[in-house]
């Protein structure tokens, strides 16, 4: 069995790394009590993983955190526990409990919702900007991979956008292959209306799967 924990990352955790992440939830699993299941070999260590690594400096409120426990347990009491491990600032939102062929979370995600709030002063100029990338057909943008730079078309990975009072949201491609991160769409958007780069508040609001309609939901649903 396998319990999905949907939790969140609020500011003031928000320049705390992934990895140092993962180091914090093995330990917070070690309190928890619950029968956790640990690898093999010289260096045990709980068996888990992530929905998808949430950049530095960002915040969140659908992070995944999927873990194997050696023996069925409830969804009330694996929430509590959890929740009585973790800090204020990493809340238990959700948990779901799950057989252990269900699919590892990173293997489901395709897209991201996020809310991008902006400097008051700069909302109107990314307004504009993204009216005149809604009307493109193609954009290019320079990607940095583990090869190198290399340009790409971002267009189509922009999957649905739309302007709000204090910024935008949007909903954006991630997956292996296709992934357009917020901070390289916004360099874009800037550069289309001679705009300087803008430090930005990037919020995850959801990760999201594609169910067998091929329809996007949550992963929690799927």
């Amino acid at each position: 069995m396998r319990a999905m924990i949907r939790f969140g990352k609020e500011p003031r955790l928000r320049f705390i790394s992934h990895l140092d992440l993962q180091r914090f939830f093995q330990r917070a699993l070690n309190r928890t009590g619950l029968p956790i299941a640990y690898t093999q070999g010289f260096n045990p260590h709980p068996v888990m993983s992530f929905g998808s690594a949430l950049a530095l400096g960002w915040t969140s409120e659908y992070e995944i955190l999927d873990i194997k426990l050696s023996v069925p347990m409830g969804r009330k009491r694996t929430e509590e526990a959890m929740r009585s491990a973790l800090p204020e600032d990493l809340p238990v939102l959700e948990t779901r409990m799950v057989d252990d062929r269900h699919p590892a979370p990173m293997a489901q995600v395709k897209a991201s919702d996020y809310r991008i709030t902006l400097p008051e002063a700069r909302v109107e100029a990314f307004h504009r900007a993204l009216a005149a990338f809604s009307q493109m057909d193609s954009v290019k943008a320079v990607r940095k991979t583990k090869s190198g730079e290399k340009e790409i078309d971002i267009r189509p990975l922009a999957l649905q956008m739309e302007p709000t009072k204090t910024g935008l949201w949007a909903r954006l491609s991630l997956t292996e292959k296709c992934t357009l991160k917020p901070d390289l769409w916004l360099d874009a958007l800037a550069g289309l209306v001679g705009e300087p780069p803008v430090e930005a508040r990037i919020h995850r609001l959801c990760l999201l799967g594609m169910d067998a309609e091929g329809a996007l939901k949550p992963l929690m649903e799927l």
